[in-house]
């Protein structure tokens, strides 16, 4: 019992955050990235690249929070919250070895994201012992 809410609530925080990020990316980006210290600008181009992926964000997001409603999809949003957040925290570390420190607000950012990822592949773990929803045929 503790440990499905447990996993309910990693996937909860887990999906709400990606979600409402993916959702403030696509809606918002220029508001969005003035809280990193980003001028985005509005050339067309520059928003559609950020947009697409903010938009891809919001729907990984929805699939993770899905899990904390559906049993059967608990281990899919368990292993995709571990994904995405984990690729963006590796993102961030390879951007510092290549590119240098990145500000402060950024390390934050890295510093949520690996444990939303750690406790998204801790609630994966509980998780093994089941099939993935998903039947190939």
């Amino acid at each position: 019992m503790r440990t499905t809410l447990f996993r309910r609530l990693t996937l909860g925080v887990a999906g709400l955050m990606a979600l409402g990020i993916g959702l403030a990316i696509t809606f918002t980006p220029q508001g969005f990235y003035a809280g990193y210290g980003i001028e985005i600008g509005n050339d067309p181009t520059m928003l559609s690249e950020l947009r697409a992926p903010g938009a891809n964000l919001a729907a990984l997001g929805a699939l993770i929070f899905a899990g904390v409603f559906r049993s059967d999809l608990m281990r899919l949003s368990a292993a995709l919250g571990t994904v995405v957040f984990l690729a963006f925290a590796f993102g961030r570390l390879i951007g510092i070895v290549l590119d240098g420190m990145p500000a402060e607000v950024v390390i934050t950012a890295l510093a949520i994201e690996l444990v939303a990822g750690a406790l998204c592949l801790l609630s994966l773990r509980g998780t093994m012992n089941h099939s993935l929803p998903v039947t190939l045929s």
